[in-house]
């Protein structure tokens, strides 16, 4: 069994592969020691090799892992084994976002990475869910219920943050406010797309691939397009990490 780990900034995934399948995944809150958290995690395997992707795969692999590989090739491993024909992929993470361009191949042609700030994170939506006293959950689908185009001027956060606090105190309806959140958010990674560039099937990979607003925001911002969600997006890093366990050889199932 190959396992591979992804240790983000906010959650820990674990894929476990085998006979050519995806046979187990796992996803926890990181915590205080997100060491101690992998080892419980990865405890009933017994893998043969464990390989470590993500924020703090260093940190996993001076504990168990044989080696660690980016999170740009993981995300695109990740999502060539599950839907070959997709050109791109947008990873929205925690504290950063990625546009990946990939061959027929799948293999990684061009990138850019969005690392500078919080501004069209999952860091930045939730930040922007707890002021307008939304759970994380709700707060795509509340912004898809809205009809009305306000807008977010800065990509600063802590300036969105004081738009978003005007705006209430303005009383423009938190829905709307939600839904200018979600635009600026996916006006950044339209643009991402654009200097990157990208092909006919665009991938969503990521925690943030769950929220359905930022999903059809960027569907409606590109013509010709087919973006595509796969099942269980937050694990693709973790299996693009157990895909490349396997293909290093280290060890036979």
């Amino acid at each position: 069994m190959f396992v591979g780990i992804d240790l983000g900034s906010r959650a820990i995934k674990v894929a476990a592969w085998q006979g050519g399948n995806l046979v187990d995944f796992k996803i926890r809150e990181s915590g205080f020691e997100p060491h101690r958290q992998v080892e419980e995690m990865i405890l009933e395997y017994q893998p043969c090799s464990v390989l470590a992707t993500g924020y703090g795969r260093h940190l996993v692999k001076e504990y168990f892992a044989y080696e660690v590989i980016t999170e740009i090739k993981a995300h695109a491993l990740g999502i060539h084994a599950l839907l070959p024909e997709a050109t791109t992929v947008v990873d929205i993470g925690g504290q950063d976002s990625k546009v990946i361009s990939l061959n027929a191949k799948g293999q990684v042609v061009n990138f850019q990475m969005n690392d500078k700030c919080a501004a069209g994170t999952g860091r930045f939506l939730e930040i922007m869910a707890v002021s307008l006293a939304y759970p994380l959950g709700e707060f795509g689908p509340a912004a898809l219920d809205s009809d009305k185009e306000v807008q977010i001027n800065s990509m600063c956060t802590v300036f969105a943050e004081s738009e978003v606090i005007s705006m209430k105190n303005r009383g423009v309806p938190r829905q709307h406010i939600a839904r200018a959140v979600h635009a600026s958010v996916a006006d950044r990674i339209v643009s991402m797309l654009n200097r990157v560039g990208y092909g006919e099937t665009i991938a969503f990979s990521g925690g943030v691939a769950n929220n359905p607003c930022i999903v059809e925001m960027v569907r409606r911002r590109l013509e010709n397009v087919q973006v595509i969600v796969p099942e269980n997006p937050s694990i693709i890093g973790a299996l693009g990490a157990s895909l490349h366990a396997q293909s290093q050889g280290r060890a036979t199932e």
